[in-house]
């Protein structure tokens, strides 16, 4: 079975390079702006009634996959891909989690952009507190990282890396 996908969009961030660019949106204060193909522009009807939207997109620079990939927030031991968000990835599928700032005709306006500029868009699907928020979650080996201790400027691959050659 063949898949394919349309790209809707591109993702316009501050960021260029994979090493300095956050590795999740939760640590990013940064906007960005979502511009969304003239052709799909009219998806956008309603999505400024939403707080957060969910981006899919490609990861237009990762190099293949590994199955076994080292995750940026723990460099001292091999993973499982279905257990880390590294862009490596059989399927190169990124997700972001956004805040939005304002749309504007196919411009939606994000914060919290944790994403390459000029990324290409899959998708975006609205946030629904009552559908997409959990309580008692368990998050696997990152539980034991303690990120939430972990103070730091910015949580990019290099910052990461930095933190950790120095503890």
């Amino acid at each position: 079975m063949e898949v394919t996908y349309q790209i809707i969009g591109t993702i316009h961030s501050p960021f260029t390079d994979q090493d300095t660019t956050p590795i999740q949106s939760i640590f990013s204060e940064a906007e960005g702006t979502i511009e969304v193909f003239p052709e799909y522009a009219e998806g956008l009807e309603g999505v400024e009634g939403f707080s957060h939207i969910i981006l899919l997109y490609h990861f237009h620079q990762a190099k293949g996959f590994r199955l076994l990939e080292r995750p940026f927030v723990d460099g001292s031991k091999e993973r499982g891909i279905f257990a880390i968000r590294h862009f490596n990835r059989p399927n190169p599928i990124g997700i972001s989690l956004v805040e939005v700032v304002s749309v504007e005709g196919n411009t939606v306006r994000v914060r919290g952009i944790d994403v390459l500029d000029g990324t290409p868009l899959l998708d975006i699907k609205p946030y629904v507190r009552q559908f997409d928020h959990r309580d008692d979650v368990r998050s696997g080996w990152v539980d034991a990282k303690h990120i939430e201790e972990v103070k730091l400027k910015s949580f990019s691959p290099k910052d990461l890396r930095e933190h950790e050659e120095s503890s």
